[in-house]
């Protein structure tokens, strides 16, 4: 089967961008991925890299009155999420696929992303809930779901849902909450009230991230990591880790931001594997490397205060983990 999907970057986020294609291609025995790219810079290397399975759309492309409209009224990050929707949407009204899966541009596949697929049947809609650790609950303000992997059926049931999403977010998409939103994903909390046809995937090993990696440990076995549910032991295979929240340090240092707790086998199973293909990834293209942003002098001395006050010394070791 032919897997569509869809995600949408920068020139800073290249990297990330195509790390995330080079897990799809490892994954994936046929698949074709729509690169949305959000600024010039983006678009032009990701042109002259001419990467198999991609279709690269620039922004002049793509954008259409509406959200041009509301553009001057959201910034960068917020006009992000407002295009989240209407790519998607793109994707199934002019290239005419079954179905599109957006998938945000930091997640990394450790296996194949069509058993998440599959889990739909005969569903029209498939989202992911975040699954909080309860330290670190946001479901409040953030939502129950996370926008990271959303499947869409080009169907009426999958276009009522994916039109409606793309209208509220061109009415109010902002970094803050007001009125029970938050961005583009507070809107998902209802739609299995709201709409027929929508799945909630309740494999663990969809979106493992850092605000739920706390409830497992990790292990290789062969070429697969699966993770273990401290509270019940129970095992599966991780699909996809979502690394939100990293920072691009220095050039050899690649690390999550320290606000969510870690241990040794999310250390050396996930973040040391990512950081290695962040670093292929630059060593392969010197464009990518070049277009990289890593913090300021002020910004790592705070960067790294705010690891070992919030960490302690322990960090030190998980440094040294990370970096082998």
């Amino acid at each position: 089967m032919m897997l569509h999907f869809c995600t949408l970057f920068d020139s800073v986020y290249l990297s990330r961008g195509l790390a995330l294609y080079d897990s799809l291609k490892k994954h994936c025995n046929s698949f074709h991925l729509y690169i949305f790219a959000f600024d010039d810079k983006c678009f032009d290397i990701l042109n002259a890299l001419s990467l198999k399975s991609t279709t690269v759309i620039s922004l002049k492309e793509f954008e259409d009155e509406e959200l041009l409209q509301v553009k001057p009224t959201r910034s960068r990050a917020e006009y992000c999420w407002t295009l989240t929707s209407s790519t998607i949407l793109y994707v199934l009204n002019t290239y005419k696929v079954d179905h599109c899966t957006y998938l945000d541009a930091d997640l990394y596949f450790f296996a194949s992303p069509q058993q998440i697929i599959d889990e739909m049947r005969d569903n029209s809609v498939l989202i992911t809930p975040h699954n909080y650790s309860p330290e670190y609950d946001q479901s409040r303000k953030s939502g129950i779901y996370c926008v990271q992997f959303m499947v869409f059926r080009n169907d009426e049931r999958g276009l009522t849902a994916l039109n409606w999403w793309r209208r509220a977010c061109l009415d109010w998409c902002y970094n803050r909450i007001e009125e029970g939103r938050f961005g583009d994903q507070k809107y998902l909390d209802d739609w299995t009230e709201r709409f027929a046809g929508v799945y909630v995937s309740d494999n663990l090993g969809v979106g493992v991230a850092p605000w739920n990696m706390q409830q497992y440990n990790f292990k290789k076995e062969e070429d697969a990591i699966f993770g273990i549910e401290i509270a019940s032991g129970k095992k599966f295979k991780v699909i996809f880790f979502h690394y939100h929240s990293f920072a691009f340090v220095t050039p050899s240092f690649f690390s999550p931001r320290p606000y969510y707790k870690r241990n040794k086998s999310v250390i050396s199973l996930l973040f040391n594997h990512y950081r290695k293909e962040i670093l292929k990834i630059r060593n392969r293209y010197s464009q990518v490397r070049e277009s990289e942003v890593y913090l300021s002098g002020f910004g790592k001395i705070k960067y790294l205060a705010e690891l070992f006050i919030r960490r302690g010394l322990k960090e030190i070791s998980y440094i040294r983990l990370l970096n082998q």
